[in-house]
């Protein structure tokens, strides 16, 4: 709310310390419908009606794959599943909690896009995109079929690239899994232009953003929007360390020790990512100035 940007909660769900401070979220929707998940980990309407109609909550992202581990789902360690996140999430806390690889609450293209249409109902018609790392192309094409078969579109795609990052996924994934952002993006952008769909979704571009280039880079290849992780994980302190998955964080970030927690300052930490952020957009208006253009 500082900087005046928007925050994509992560597949982990909703949490109070997102709704406490007012700013704009966009709410990712995973594999493990965490926060928005029955007993048996399916789908659960009734809580996702309930939390996306929150007011903070502007926009709901269903995560297909991320371009960190494309086709892998995510791991929760029983030792970082505490009595508060798992009430968060709705699980069973002191368990192993595993995202699986693919959506249980749709198996095709089509039945993806009766899904997207039930959130936008379920939600008070907010907008519902999809999140993916491009692999086998045809199957995004099938995607755009499915769009064109059934008159539903998603209102934007994010398109993530394989050069993702984190600590927490294997590194045969992180390091060779999953089409370079660039690579895909091009093919999305292009894509839906020839099915007659790109006038109708907006494309977010999530890939190793980290400086105001690169934000003028995706811009140019046909993005709309651009998502920051890595560099923000960096503002906020983050040295890489590749303990995420360990609750050994030694910044605090990615831990529920407590000891370690300590170190990492809401107050102080909030100002830091506020001002890079603000940065990062006045280097992308002296980037447009320098090549003589007034937007982009």
């Amino acid at each position: 709310k500082r900087g005046g940007f928007a925050h994509n909660t992560g597949e982990g769900s909703i949490s109070p310390y997102h709704l406490e401070p007012g700013g704009d979220l966009i709410w990712q929707v995973g594999t493990g419908y965490f926060g928005c998940r029955k007993s048996d980990g399916s789908f659960c309407p009734e809580s996702f009606a309930d939390k996306s109609q929150a007011e903070p909550v502007k926009m709901i992202e269903i995560k297909l794959s991320q371009g960190a581990k494309p086709g892998h789902g995510g791991i929760l360690p029983a030792s970082k599943n505490t009595v508060e996140i798992a009430a968060i999430r709705a699980v069973e806390a002191g368990t192993e909690v595993i995202s699986p690889p693919a959506h249980a609450a749709f198996g095709t293209p089509l039945e993806m896009m009766e899904f997207i249409a039930r959130l936008r109902a379920l939600s008070g018609g907010k907008p519902i995109g999809i999140k993916l790392c491009l692999g086998v192309r045809s199957e995004f094409l099938g995607v755009c079929r499915a769009m064109v078969e059934s008159g539903i579109k998603p209102d934007f795609i994010t398109v993530d690239g394989g050069e993702g990052g984190t600590g927490a996924a294997p590194v045969e994934h992180t390091n060779s899994v999953g089409s370079p952002m660039r690579d895909g993006l091009a093919f999305v952008v292009d894509a839906l232009i020839g099915f007659g769909l790109r006038d109708d979704i907006r494309i977010n571009a999530s890939g190793k953003i980290l400086t105001g280039f690169h934000v003028i880079r995706a811009l140019a290849l046909g993005a709309e929007i651009t998502s920051s992780a890595r560099a923000m994980m960096l503002a906020l302190g983050c040295i890489m360390a590749l303990e995420c998955n360990k609750n050994s964080c030694p910044t605090g970030i990615t831990t529920q020790d407590p000891n370690l927690m300590a170190g990492l300052v809401p107050s102080s930490k909030a100002v830091r990512v506020a001002r890079f952020q603000a940065e990062t957009v006045k280097a992308v208006t002296e980037l447009l100035a320098a090549a003589g253009l007034h937007n982009t």
